[in-house]
């Protein structure tokens, strides 16, 4: 399956038919000699909701949640015929997820309340600021980046072009201060109700789509007085929708997802 180029394995274990360490995520993950993806994502059983869901990244660490991701799960769920319901709670590592299904082209995602507290992040600073400057060892050093997170760590840069600046060395560069790695969006603001986005996702690389990382954005946008309450998002192969009416308010994202084609894989 796939969401706005960000793709995903889906597979469904509610029945515990096999356990995580079965199966060889890298070599399914790898484009050349497995099927290849960004993300695989397990569907299970939950005591408490609908469903819950894993997700482990292409280098085989595993991920609190992916807003693509679980927005590809609400599609699949419906049509496996694992529900009918067009409204569906979703269990994650990073809380509870409520999923609106209009279409398959509009899937509208409760996502988590935005966290702003470094400790909680988690990122190494003394106190919560809406800009964070970072020394790194590089010309344009003290980077300027919103730092949050939406059940997974962010580091929102705002940039005047998108791709003026080197997206993935800029991850590693400020790394250290996230120590449990970090997702990194760069933005670009057309108006305040549209930006560009490019995000470089802990675990996978740069990646054509990030459901968290534009909730991040946007949250990182409203935060700072760049962006309203309600903003599309440009990505290369189509557009999120990203709602956020402030603080202690969780984050509301709509947008499509495709599946690609069925099969089995061999263990």
């Amino acid at each position: 399956m796939q969401a706005l180029g960000n793709d995903f394995v889906v597979l469904n274990n509610l029945e515990n038919i096999f356990e995580v360490s079965d199966l060889p995520i890298t070599q399914m993950a790898d484009r050349h000699f497995g099927i290849g993806f960004d993300q695989l994502l397990l569907v299970l059983h939950s005591d408490r909701v609908d469903f819950a869901c894993r997700f482990f990244n292409a280098d085989g660490s595993e991920s609190e949640q992916c807003g693509n991701g679980i927005r590809c799960v609400a599609r699949f769920i419906r049509e496996e015929g694992l529900s009918d319901r067009s409204s569906l709670t979703i269990e994650t590592k990073a809380g509870d997820i409520t999923l609106n299904i209009e279409d398959f082209l509009k899937i509208e995602a409760k996502m988590s309340v935005p966290i702003f507290e470094p400790k909680k992040i988690p990122f190494i600073a003394n106190h919560f600021q809406k800009i964070y400057q970072l020394q790194i060892d590089h010309p344009l050093s003290p980077l300027q980046i919103t730092a949050l997170s939406m059940g997974n760590p962010h580091a929102i840069l705002r940039v005047d072009t998108l791709h003026q600046l080197p997206l993935a060395e800029f991850s590693k560069k400020i790394a250290p201060y996230f120590p449990e790695g970090v997702n990194l969006g760069m933005i670009e603001i057309k108006d305040r109700n549209h930006i560009l986005l490019r995000t470089f996702e802990r675990g996978v690389g740069e990646t054509f789509a990030c459901g968290s990382n534009a909730c991040a954005a946007v949250v990182a946008g409203i935060l700072n007085n760049w962006l309203d309450h309600e903003v599309q998002i440009e990505l290369p192969y189509g557009n999120l929708i990203i709602q956020w009416q402030g603080e202690n308010h969780p984050v509301l994202m709509t947008g499509p997802a495709e599946k690609v084609f069925s099969g089995q894989y061999f263990l």
